[in-house]
């Protein structure tokens, strides 16, 4: 089964679907290994990581697909990436679905902002007309070549106009379309509960830590009627304040012997990153001289 499809049924059916955000391809395996059925990766996350830069329209298409492509193939699950605006018109969508296609990703979500685009849960944005995001969720559908891969609409409009216009253009994207429908940034339950209430297509709803939406349990979002739940930000929060306070620490003890309980070892980074496998490979298609040189010994 494609990622896409194992996507698009993780999405329909009845629990909820937890997508941890991985900001590179490293957390993505890691996410994967603590059992989670899909990962997301989100341009907050990318342009931190990859540019050291806040979220404001920056990173490119290409760089987002290279970034995305990388971290597909670091994970058997299904990967569902930021589309961003699609980085221009309709016509810049259709590119954008198929790089992340060929990429191996199994979905991607379409924002209706303006350019340059700003972190959802940032003040200062702007949204174009709900019609000619409708174009593009339809252009997107139009160029997709699996019929499987999973395209999400998100809209920012709550913070701009209103929830009634966030949830006009969410049932105008349903039906433009768009296999998952994704209001940014509601600021309370009632609202949760009234968007759950009003559109009838499948729901992602994102949490980030210290946001604007109230942060619930996996299960509470199923009950309101969420298909899907996104934690974009928690890896590189978390990532955020471990290296703060290592370098911290380091530079008064001038060592990093008094942070050791807080590390991952040697031995344990090594499985976790597939040394192991790796060493298999070795066995099985590197001659034996080849591999008595590297290690000094033979092989069995």
């Amino acid at each position: 089964m494609s990622k896409s499809t194992t996507l698009k049924q993780l999405i329909l059916q009845k629990e909820i679907l937890v997508l941890p955000g991985a900001h590179d391809a490293l957390s993505a395996k890691i996410a994967q290994q603590a059992g989670f059925k899909a990962v997301t990766m989100g341009g907050y996350p990318i342009a931190a990581s990859y540019l050291g830069q806040p979220d404001v329209g920056y990173l490119t298409m290409t760089e987002m697909v290279d970034n995305g492509k990388r971290m597909a193939a670091a994970i058997d699950v299904p990967l569902l990436c930021d589309g961003d605006t699609g980085y221009g018109n309709a016509l810049s969508v259709m590119r954008t679905v198929r790089e992340y296609e060929k990429a191996g990703v199994a979905g991607v979500f379409f924002e209706d902002q303006e350019w340059p685009k700003r972190c959802g849960h940032m003040e200062g944005k702007r949204v174009i007309p709900m019609a000619e995001h409708c174009k593009k969720i339809e252009a997107a559908v139009k160029a997709k070549q699996d019929p499987d891969f999973v395209i999400t609409a998100r809209t920012d409009a709550r913070a701009v106009n209103g929830l009634e216009d966030a949830i006009r253009r969410g049932k105008a994207y349903a039906k433009a379309g768009a296999d998952l429908i994704f209001i940014e940034a509601p600021q309370s339950l009632d609202e949760l509960k009234y968007i759950c209430a009003e559109i009838k297509a499948p729901k992602m709803v994102n949490i980030v830590e210290h946001g604007k939406t109230p942060s619930l349990t996996a299960k509470d979002f199923e009950a309101m009627g969420f298909a899907v739940v996104v934690y974009p930000l928690s890896s590189l929060y978390a990532t955020a304040k471990v290296l703060t306070e290592l370098y911290a620490t380091m530079l008064s003890d001038g060592t990093s012997k008094n942070f050791e309980d807080r590390m991952i070892t040697f031995a344990e980074f090594n499985e976790l990153i597939g040394l192991s496998e790796y060493k298999k490979l070795e066995e099985q298609f590197l001659t034996q001289e080849t591999l008595q040189a590297k290690y000094g010994k033979t092989h069995s």
